[in-house]
C-alpha cells in the first residue's frame, strides 16, 4: 500500500478495507511471509543444535531463496509502477543515495548462504535482521519525504509540537523499562534449546 499509495481526498481517506486486495500488496504480503520464515529458522539455528538445527540450516536456505526472489521481483516491479520511484532509483545525482542499498543486498545474501554452509550459529540470524534492516532502508529513501504517499509529506502528517513533547516525556520513562525488559528476557533465555537439560541450559 505504500508503493501504490492511497486514495485521498486533501487530508481524508477515501479507499475502502479492501484496497489490499491487489497483486503489488499480495505480492509484498508472500515476500514477507518468506522474510519472516528466514528469520524463524536463522533464529532456530542459533538456538538448536543437532537434527533440528540441520533442518533449519536447510529450510533457511530455502527462505533465503524466496527472499531473494521476491526481492527481485519487487525491485522490478516498483519502479514500473510508480515513475517517481524510477527516477530516484535511476536518475542523476539521486542514484547515489539509493545505490548502497542493492549493493549491501546482495553481499548480506551471500554472507548468509555461505555463513550457513560453513555452520556457523551467530551469523545467519544477524544476517537475516540486515536484510530486513536494509529492505526498509530502500522503502525509507525510495518515498522520502512522503509519509502517507502519494502526497502527504512526513511533516504535512505530523501531529503538534505540543503532543510531541507529551509522547517524549512517556517516552523518558517507559524507553528504559523496555530495554532493561528486553536485555533481562534474553539474558532468561540465553544458551541453547536443550531436551535433556532445560531451556536456558549453557
Amino acid at each position: 500500500m505504500f508503493i501504490q499509495g492511497f486514495p485521498i481526498n486533501g487530508r481524508a481517506y477515501i479507499g475502502t478495507s479492501w484496497d489490499w486486495v491487489a497483486p503489488f500488496p499480495l505480492l509484498v504480503g508472500v515476500g514477507l511471509i518468506f522474510g519472516y520464515s528466514l528469520q524463524g529458522v536463522t533464529w532456530l539455528v542459533l538456538k538448536t543444535e543437532g537434527e533440528l538445527q540441520q533442518w533449519s540450516r536447510g529450510m533457511a536456505r530455502i527462505a533465503l531463496i524466496g527472499v531473494i526472489a521476491f526481492i527481485l521481483l519487487i525491485s522490478l516491479w516498483t519502479p514500473l509502477k510508480d515513475a517517481r520511484i524510477a527516477a530516484r532509483w535511476f536518475g542523476f545525482p539521486q542514484s547515489f543515495a539509493f545505490s548502497p542499498v542493492p549493493v549491501l543486498t546482495v553481499l548480506l545474501a551471500w554472507k548468509l548462504w555461505s555463513s550457513l554452509a560453513k555452520g556457523r550459529e551467530v551469523l545467519p540470524f544477524i544476517c537475516s535482521i540486515g536484510l530486513f534492516f536494509l529492505a526498509f532502508t530502500g522503502l525509507v529513501i525510495s518515498l522520502w519525504p512522503f509519509i502517507v504517499p502519494p502526497s502527504v509529506t512526513l511533516w504535512e502528517a505530523s501531529a503538534a509540537p505540543l503532543s510531541h513533547q507529551f509522547l517524549l516525556i512517556g517516552t523518558m520513562f517507559l524507553l528504559p523499562v523496555l530495554m532493561i525488559y528486553v536485555i533481562w528476557s534474553y539474558w532468561v533465555f540465553r544458551g541453547k534449546v536443550r531436551g535433556d537439560m532445560g531451556y536456558h541450559a549453557e
